[in-house]
C-alpha cells in the first residue's frame, strides 16, 4: 500500500475513490485494459464495509458484509472466477423468538429453507484479498481523503489531504450521501443529483454488529441453534457464526442501532444480559468480544439532514448517468440497478462502470 504525503500531482487515466468491494472489483475488471488506474482509500485498510476480524485459534467474525443468496448472480460469478468457495449459513431446526417483553422467550420450529443464505469460506475478506492480489501496490493510496474534485481543461483534478491527482475519468464508489457531504465538486453537480444523494440511504450505516467467540457451540447441545429473533432487543437477530470447518465457534448478530452512544462495555453487558436469558451462565464463557458501530465510522457514515428510510433511493437510475462532461461516474452498492445495498450490487455497479469506461475508448 502506498500512503504518502506531499503536494505532488499524480497523473492517471482513471482515479477510483474508495477501495471497498466496488472499487477493487472495478480495478480488477480494468487490469488488462492498459489503463493507468489509481485507487484512493481514506482508511488505512482496504475493504470498506467488508471487515473480517480474525485472531489465532478463533473463527473469522464478520463485522460488515456477510451473507448472500443464489439470486446474487454477479457476486456468485465473481466468486467462481476467483475460485472462492461458499457455504450455507446454518440456521438449525429451531430458533429462539421473543415476541414481547412481557412474555418469555419461545423455542420455535423453523421451516425448511428453500432459499438459503451463504457465507464465503475463509471469511468475506477472502474476496477482498483475492481482488487485491491483482492490484499494483504502488497504485493504491491509503490514508488519502478526497475533499475536492475540479473540472479543469486537462481532466478532473482530485484534491486530497496529500497529493493532487489528475485523471481523464474519476469514479466515486463512496456511499452517495457520504460523497455529497464530504466532497466538494466544481462546477457543482446538478441540483437534482445533489438532492438525490442527500437522501440516499447508506447501506449498513446505522448497523451495530457484534460477535462472541467460544470454545464450544453450547447452544447446539441445548437443543437450540444459535438463531435468535427478538422484537424487544437489544439484540434483534443472532446466528451461529462458526467457521466452514466447524472447528472454531461464535455467535454473531445485530444490536439495535439506538445503542450507538453507549460504551463498548455497556453494549457488551446488555447483550450478555439478553443471552443469559437463553443460555444461562454459558453465555459468559466467551473467549473474545467483537463489535462494529458503523455510525461511528466516518468514512462510511455521516448523519442525514432529514429522516431516510432503509434502502431509500438505492438503485435510482440517475446514478447511471455520467457527470462533468462524462468524466465523473458514480458507482458503489447503493447505485446498482440490481440488488442495490448488497455485495451483489457492489459488483454489478463496478461491471456497469467498467463497460462505460471501455465503451468510451
Amino acid at each position: 500500500m502506498k500512503n504518502k504525503t506531499g503536494t505532488a500531482e499524480v497523473r492517471a487515466d482513471i482515479v477510483i475513490i474508495g477501495a471497498g468491494l466496488s472499487g477493487l472489483t472495478l480495478n480488477y475488471l480494468l487490469k488488462d485494459s492498459g489503463l493507468n488506474v489509481v485507487l484512493l482509500e481514506a482508511r488505512d485498510r482496504i475493504g470498506g464495509r467488508i471487515l473480517t476480524l480474525k485472531k489465532e485459534d478463533e473463527p473469522t467474525v464478520e463485522m460488515g458484509a456477510t451473507w448472500f443468496g443464489n439470486k446474487h448472480l454477479h457476486l456468485i460469478a465473481m466468486l467462481k472466477e476467483l475460485k472462492l468457495e461458499r457455504f450455507i449459513q446454518e440456521l438449525g431446526a429451531t430458533a429462539i423468538y421473543e415476541y414481547m417483553s412481557t412474555s418469555p422467550p419461545q423455542l420455535v420450529a423453523l421451516p425448511d429453507n428453500d432459499d438459503p443464505s451463504f457465507r464465503i469460506k475463509g471469511g468475506t475478506t477472502a474476496l477482498i484479498d483475492a481482488l487485491a492480489s491483482h492490484l499494483e501496490q504502488e497504485k493504491l493510496f491509503t490514508g488519502t481523503v478526497v475533499d475536492r474534485i475540479v473540472n479543469s481543461n486537462n481532466g478532473l483534478l482530485v484534491a486530497t489531504n496529500g497529493e493532487t491527482f489528475l485523471a481523464d475519468k474519476v469514479v466515486s464508489t463512496l456511499p452517495p450521501h457520504l460523497f455529497h457531504k464530504n466532497v466538494t465538486v466544481s462546477p457543482q453537480l446538478p441540483r437534482e443529483l445533489q438532492e438525490l444523494m442527500s437522501s440516499t440511504h447508506t447501506w449498513m450505516g446505522e448497523s451495530i454488529k457484534f460477535g462472541f467467540t467460544y470454545k464450544e457451540p453450547f447452544w447446539r447441545a441445548q437443543g437450540t441453534s444459535g438463531t435468535v429473533f427478538s422484537n424487544t432487543g437489544p439484540v434483534t437477530e443472532m446466528y451461529d457464526h462458526s467457521d466452514f470447518e466447524d472447528t472454531h465457534h461464535a455467535l454473531k448478530g445485530f444490536l439495535n442501532g439506538n445503542y450507538y452512544s453507549l460504551t463498548r462495555e455497556e453494549r457488551r453487558e446488555l447483550i450478555l444480559r439478553q443471552l443469559r436469558k437463553y443460555y444461562g451462565s454459558k453465555a459468559d464463557t466467551f473467549t473474545d468480544y467483537h463489535e462494529c458501530v458503523w455510525a461511528k465510522e466516518p468514512f462510511t457514515y455521516v448523519p442525514y439532514d432529514a429522516h431516510v428510510l432503509p434502502h431509500q433511493h438505492n438503485g435510482n437510475p440517475l446514478y447511471r448517468n455520467s457527470w462533468l462532461d462524462g468524466q465523473l461516474l458514480i458507482s458503489g452498492s447503493e447505485t446498482a440497478k440490481s440488488f442495490p445495498g448488497y455485495m451483489d450490487g457492489a459488483v454489478e455497479s463496478a461491471r456497469w462502470v467498467c463497460d462505460q469506461i471501455l465503451g468510451d475508448r
